[in-house]
């Protein structure tokens, strides 16, 4: 079942020089953790998203990465990996290490063995395009075990001259149709604008508006009512782009939204089985879509 009033969350610079916890006074009550001692730090209700970025199986370093953390009252669970590419590509004249199924499989079977309770969350990757996304031949609770999927459109971009609701529906079906029930899913909110990022259509993207943040919110409840956790991108700053530490009337809607009692809105109990949609499965040798990634990211990395 999922909780009666879901987490909040709102990833990077989520601490200042003195380790206070920033997004709290937003009403986001799950962290963005790299450290033992910031997931310690944590007061109240807040609990941590620890950050893991390796996708190379339960090996010796992802062991090592994770079990300080076992058994801490505050651990929410492990952001497996953010824009994970299950393809092998030509990298600089090298083909480069994909992130497989099995990998991820590995890790998450892991850390459900040792943390119960723990969840494990990736944020796949769309290999096509906004308007025709695609998931197919990624990752779903199937074939990786990962308990959550966050799914990112950006939809407010230069080019619009404002935001496409629309691509929320595309992305929402196209996850349904590789196999990542809403039940999994985890809205990913855009709080970002500027900078240096450039979208799929040689644009940029756009800080949306207080209204055109209430019209996302609104559009992705109708198709997850009551999600484990949802994600606003991002609270921190990653390339001279503006975000939500320095919008104080986005932070005001989101806190009015974090602070709602009870599930986004009343669950419809429909949580729709994969079903193949052409619009969802494009030609396989479309290039993967910039969207939007974090900073922790391989250096010169496209935005995800």
């Amino acid at each position: 079942m999922p909780p009666a009033k879901p987490l909040h969350y709102a990833p990077n610079a989520n601490f200042d020089s003195n380790g206070k916890y920033l997004p709290g006074k937003a009403g986001f009550g799950m962290a963005d953790i790299s450290s033992v001692r910031q997931l310690d730090s944590l007061g109240g209700d807040v609990k941590g998203l620890v950050w893991v970025g390796q996708c190379n199986g339960a090996d010796e370093k992802f062991r090592k990465t994770v079990q300080p953390y076992i058994g801490n009252p505050k651990l929410y669970g492990f952001y497996l990996m953010d824009d994970p590419d299950p393809r092998r590509m030509l990298e600089s004249g090298k083909l480069a290490v994909s992130c497989t199924p099995d990998n991820l499989k590995a890790e998450s079977d892991w850390i459900h063995r040792h943390a119960p309770g723990a969840k494990t969350f990736i944020v796949p990757m769309n290999l096509s395009s906004s308007k025709t996304p695609s998931f197919k031949n990624t990752y779903n609770p199937t074939n990786s075990h990962v308990d959550l999927f966050g799914i990112d459109p950006y939809p407010c971009r230069t080019e619009l001259n404002g935001c496409d609701y629309d691509m929320i529906d595309r992305y929402v079906l196209a996850a349904e149709a590789w196999g990542i029930p809403r039940s999994r899913m985890v809205p990913v909110y855009q709080s970002f604008g500027g900078g240096d990022w450039l979208d799929d259509n040689d644009g940029r993207y756009l800080l949306p508006t207080a209204e055109q943040t209430r019209q996302m919110l609104a559009r992705w409840r109708k198709y997850v009512t009551a999600p484990e956790f949802d994600v606003v991108y991002s609270w921190g700053s990653q390339r001279s782009d503006a975000a939500l530490e320095g919008a104080p009337d986005l932070q005001e809607v989101f806190s009015v939204h974090n602070h709602a009692s009870g599930p986004l809105a009343k669950p419809n109990c429909h949580d729709a089985e994969a079903v193949p949609l052409d619009a969802a499965n494009p030609p396989a040798q479309q290039a993967a879509v910039p969207s939007r990634g974090r900073s922790r990211n391989s250096p010169g990395q496209p935005p995800s």
